[in-house]
């Protein structure tokens, strides 16, 4: 691997590292104390449990982890945009966009990452003629 191609690994783990974490701490915040759906805080908050079972994966460089997750980023990204758009207060809106934009972050960074550390490609069969 190349210098440069090393550095883009590097950048895209960092990538999907940094809206990885985040999308917990944003979700967490969010439900909590930011816009709670109910005063004090919600069973919502709930929604960031998923993100923990990618975490190590992700910190740690696991291909697969990658793989499988980035699809998990899209659940999140169709919540911030749904919110985004449909929730009244402007503060859910904002944490909404926020989301958006971390979701985009991590599923970017992650599909860079796997696609980036594949093996190479096997060889096709030569045909008969």
């Amino acid at each position: 691997m190349t210098p440069q191609q090393q550095a883009s690994v590097r950048l895209s783990s960092l990538a999907a590292s940094v809206g990885l974490i985040g999308l917990i701490f944003l979700g967490l915040y969010w439900e909590m104390a930011g816009a709670p759906i109910h005063p004090g805080g919600s069973w919502m908050v709930l929604k960031v449990a998923p993100l923990l079972f990618a975490v190590f994966g992700i910190l740690r460089g696991k291909r697969y982890t990658y793989q499988w997750s980035s699809l998990l980023a899209l659940l999140y990204l169709m919540e911030g945009l749904v919110r985004a758009t449909s929730d009244q207060s402007p503060t859910s809106r904002a944490f909404a966009w926020g989301e958006v934009v971390l979701a985009c972050l991590y599923f970017g960074g992650a599909v860079a990452y796997a696609r980036l550390t594949r093996g190479p490609k096997p060889l096709k069969p030569a045909k008969a003629g």
